[in-house]
């Protein structure tokens, strides 16, 4: 124990000084001091001055530094393997009593010595309950949580109870290397001896497809002890048999394949497909030879639709850019010829509005809420510029005007390849009004005009919002030149493609309105929790959490299940928990100011059954563990050979620790009631002796 101090120890000679002064001094013009006895007297001063110096002794601030001895006994965790695999092998029945017996003979001998720790490893690392249910294996998740939880303790040693198959996370040993002076002891499970069998060890599709189109499925095969069999795989979908092919083992131990499908997605939505294999004789288990894939089906083709006045070649060129992508459908024709159907039509380009301008299609593009490219030319009026209600002016007069583009400095809502920058540089100019171009409120210029090399700043290519409506403007006509320009120069269009089928894109990407919105993720494993975020917006696009929203659930048998979101901070928040495996069809619905909003989707659960997989067990990766951490490898019938070694190393023992604590004296409690004795004793003493 040592005295610390901000201070020389040396002011402890002036407070001494300055105490007995200050007592002797108090007390020499106290009339009633004089009659009492010597004793009486040296006890009073003697009371005063140690309340004094220990006041200043507290003033000075002293730390007191103490020392402590700690001993810590070694932590002893058994690390088990909790998954399904566990049950996998010949000897399972008796891997469940062999674990418990390992662990109260164990407790038996060292639970006085060692701080005993239970962790079971499945998809994460618990320490609730041993019942080989989990779907997973995440070996290397065990030693992360031990790495971390047990960080700078004493942990004494290890027991990696398992039959080292692992299908999640990589191998262990990188983890278990974390650990270092650690000996790991590995215990297996199972039996290493490939048995005849045969699997289907993956299944690689795309999650999502697009409506009458084909997809490619890979189906990955694997063969133990049947080599020069035969063996047909399948697809079915709803129980039909959809493809089928035939494979040849060929004549060694152990053999892979990979079989090709093409699937042609007929149907909008999540499409279950199972793959079978037909069963060999022998086989060890059937249970790995079957597996269920699912497929979101959608048509996500979006449709344009291009408007003119009259017949133009910037409507083949803009056209011609559509057709190049699958997945968007496009139409192009004479504002005389339409029919003003706009069903599913997602962006509307209108050539020269002024050309056979017609009222009535303005007001019906308005009413759909459709986003529109307009191609404003020398055709179009000033008068019709202001009945499109785009809040530009300066298109006044006949006359006309050459512009070239030059890209606009700060606009990031979407990129442009440096073969775009370059190819603006070249392109030819459009034809436009001539005069100087405003455009009212803060528009998002992607292009600005340029006359030569001088770049002016009124734009070329621009949007702007409208009543949460994207609108975009092009001012000037002649975008054919720039795609012939492309094919001279570089002997194709990609430049003049790239820039408007991004402009496009970016139009036809929907903003967020007032309203329900709901996140529900497409797919889950049976081993998540099942969660849903949710908000609500009001018309000033604020999030609001007073309206109350219904979920209702309906699973594959037809089953409803509902539920109520709850509110969490700006939004909603709903668990499902786990969910069996399945399709399920979602349906959110909420009412605001007696409108009601609804949202609906549908969502799948898969069960990959990857502890059906393996049916050997994988002992190598267990020796590595224990090797390279100085342990040692056992069977697991052959647990007391183990408990027995334990007590022969000399590596696992009690550590004692010295820890060093700092604390100001004045925090010690027993110093202020010595301080306070003494100062109540003076004054008892005074008041019996008679002061008054």
């Amino acid at each position: 124990m040592h005295l610390i101090s901000d201070f020389s120890l040396w002011f402890l000679i002036p407070i001494g000084l300055f105490s007995v002064t200050l007592t002797f001094y108090f007390y020499k013009k106290e009339g009633w001091f004089g009659d009492l006895k010597p004793f009486q007297q040296n006890l009073l001063r003697v009371l005063r001055f140690s309340s004094l110096f220990l006041i200043g002794i507290l003033l000075l601030g002293l730390i007191l530094q103490t020392i402590n001895y700690r001993d810590e006994k070694p932590v002893f965790i058994n690390l088990i393997d909790n998954s399904n695999s566990m049950m996998n092998h010949k000897d399972s029945n008796l891997v469940k009593s062999q674990i418990t017996s390992y662990r109260e003979k164990l407790k038996e001998k060292y639970g006085e010595k060692f701080e005993l720790v239970d962790l079971y490893i499945g998809s994460n690392v618990s320490n609730q309950k041993l019942n080989f249910t989990e779907k997973t294996s995440n070996l290397e998740a065990g030693f992360e949580k031990i790495n971390f939880d047990y960080y700078n303790r004493n942990i004494g040693g290890i027991t990696f109870i398992s039959d080292g198959n692992y299908n999640v996370g990589t191998n262990p040993a990188y983890a278990a290397e974390k650990i270092s002076i650690t000996p790991i002891f590995s215990l297996a499970v199972g039996d290493t001896t490939p048995r005849k069998d045969q699997l289907i060890k993956n299944v690689s599709v795309n999650d999502i497809a697009f409506l009458n189109n084909e997809f490619p499925v890979e189906v990955d095969l694997e063969s133990i002890k049947l080599g020069g069999k035969s063996v047909s795989v399948s697809i079915f979908e709803n129980g039909k048999q959809i493809a089928s092919q035939s494979i040849t083992y060929s004549n060694s131990k152990r053999d892979f394949k990979q079989v090709n499908f093409t699937l042609k997605a007929n149907k909008i939505g999540f499409q279950t497909y199972v793959v079978k294999l037909k069963s060999l004789d022998g086989e060890s288990t059937l249970k790995n030879n079957q597996r269920t894939f699912y497929v979101e089906v959608i048509d996500s083709r979006n449709k344009v639709l291009l408007l003119a006045g009259a017949p133009h070649p910037d409507i083949s060129a803009l056209k011609e850019v559509l057709d190049q992508n699958e997945n968007i459908e496009s139409e192009s024709v004479l504002i005389k010829d339409w029919n003003k159907n706009l069903e599913k039509t997602d962006l509307v380009v209108w050539h020269e509005p002024g050309a056979n301008f017609d009222a009535s299609i303005l007001q019906l593009l308005q009413e759909k809420r459709i986003p529109i490219l307009y191609i404003l030319g020398p055709n179009t009026e000033a008068a019709v510029a202001t009945k499109l209600n785009l809040g530009i002016s300066g298109m006044k007069g006949n006359k006309t005007d050459d512009i070239q583009p030059t890209l606009a400095s700060g606009f990031n809502d979407f990129e442009l390849s440096e073969k775009v920058a370059e190819a603006l540089d070249f392109y030819p100019p459009l034809k436009s009004k001539f005069g100087t171009l405003k455009v009212e409120g803060n528009p998002l210029v992607l292009l600005n005009q340029r006359v030569g090399p001088v770049k002016k700043s009124d734009p070329l290519l621009f949007f702007v919002n409208r009543n949460n409506l994207k609108t975009g403007i092009l001012y000037g006509e002649g975008l054919w030149r720039w795609k012939l320009n492309d094919f001279i120069r570089s002997g194709n269009h990609e430049a003049f493609s790239e820039l408007f089928s991004k402009t496009m894109n970016f139009l036809m990407v929907k903003q967020q309105e007032a309203g329900l919105r709901i996140e529900f993720p497409k797919r889950f494993s049976i081993e998540e929790d099942v969660i849903v975020n949710a908000s609500f917006y009001n018309s000033a696009l604020e999030p609001i959490t007073k309206p109350k929203i219904e979920l209702k659930l309906t699973d594959s048998n037809g089953k409803v299940f509902r539920s109520q979101f709850g509110a969490n901070g700006n939004g909603y928040k709903l668990s499902l928990g786990k969910l069996k495996a399945g399709k399920y069809k979602w349906y959110a619905e909420t009412k605001f100011n007696g409108k009601t909003y609804k949202k609906s989707g549908v969502f799948i659960v898969e069960d990959i059954e990857l502890e059906k997989i393996e049916t050997a067990a994988n002992h190598g990766v267990l020796k590595q563990v224990a090797k390279q951490s100085n342990g040692k490898f056992y069977l697991l019938k052959d647990y007391q050979k183990l408990i027995n070694d334990i007590e022969k190393r000399g590596d696992i023992t009690t550590i004692s620790f010295e820890e060093t604590a700092f604390n100001k004296l004045i925090d010690y409690l027993m110093v202020i009631l010595f301080l306070i004795i003494l100062l109540a004793s003076e004054w008892f003493l005074r008041r019996y002796l008679g002061s008054y």
